[in-house]
């Protein structure tokens, strides 16, 4: 009597495990749609920004005023490869890491 009562509580089991499967993919189901928006929302746009600065900075001239994340205001003098020196003033240059240069401002914007 006890074995057929083991045998009758597993059957049940055994016949919803199909239907278990379900209720698991059905349960990530909305930890994979919140991905998906997190990667449409924030990490596709940013890697977009970033692609668009290393072009920026990947164009720098000679003669291009610009705008530095600390604030500064300048004309580019010289070009290194991972350095930009700028006229910040007459006679004052100053160096800076390529990647500090947020925005390329129009011509005679620095005077």
């Amino acid at each position: 009597m006890f074995i057929s009562s083991a045998f009758a509580q597993t059957a049940p089991a055994a016949a919803a495990a199909g239907g278990d499967m379900m209720s698991s993919i059905t349960g990530m189901l909305p930890l994979i749609l919140m991905f998906v928006v997190l990667y449409f929302v924030m990490i596709r746009p940013q890697m977009k920004k970033q692609k668009e600065h290393r072009a920026m900075i990947d164009a720098l001239a000679k003669g291009d005023e610009v705008a530095t994340t600390g604030g500064l205001l300048g004309k580019v003098t010289k070009l290194g490869d991972g350095f930009v020196s700028l006229e910040i003033a007459n006679g004052v240059e100053v160096q800076l890491q390529r990647s500090a240069v947020v925005q390329v401002m129009p011509k005679g914007t620095v005077k």
